[in-house]
């Protein structure tokens, strides 16, 4: 990965104050992105268990699948959500979450994106996301 992406990916997170409540960070390896949401207690939705809330977990999938789309395409702005579906597969305990998104597919006007969520096993997610975006180019 070159150090112009990791630029661009930064910048991207920087331009969304969502990223910054939820305190989300990417870790790049190779050509591999993975993100982090680090637990904090702000995030719990049900204290009784206690499990992450549902829209913060919506959310970072969400963000995930932007954050690999804008280090995919550095030169576009940030993708519209046409619509996504998530897949609550588990509660989310209070601890770190990760995710990786796949790129099904790059036209030159949508997008096609999964992103898979997990926390102690990648073979037991916690939720999915299959989302549309719509690219747009740099005015």
């Amino acid at each position: 990965m070159n150090d112009n992406a990791i630029r661009n990916l930064n910048a991207f997170l920087q331009k969304v104050p969502y990223v910054r409540f939820l305190g989300m960070r990417v870790e790049l390896a190779g050509d591999e992105m993975t993100a982090v949401l680090p637990f904090s207690p702000h995030l719990i939705g049900n204290p009784m268990l206690p499990a992450l809330h549902g829209g913060a977990i919506g959310a970072f999938l969400e963000l995930t699948a932007l954050a690999q789309l804008s280090l995919a395409q550095p030169t576009q702005r940030v993708p519209k959500t046409v619509d996504i579906t998530i897949e609550y597969l588990r509660s989310g305990r209070a601890q770190d979450t990760y995710a990786r998104a796949i790129l099904r597919k790059v036209g030159r006007r949508v997008a096609n994106v999964q992103v898979e969520a997990w926390q102690d096993s990648r073979s037991q997610p916690i939720a999915g996301l299959t989302g549309h975006f719509l690219l747009r180019t740099a005015p």
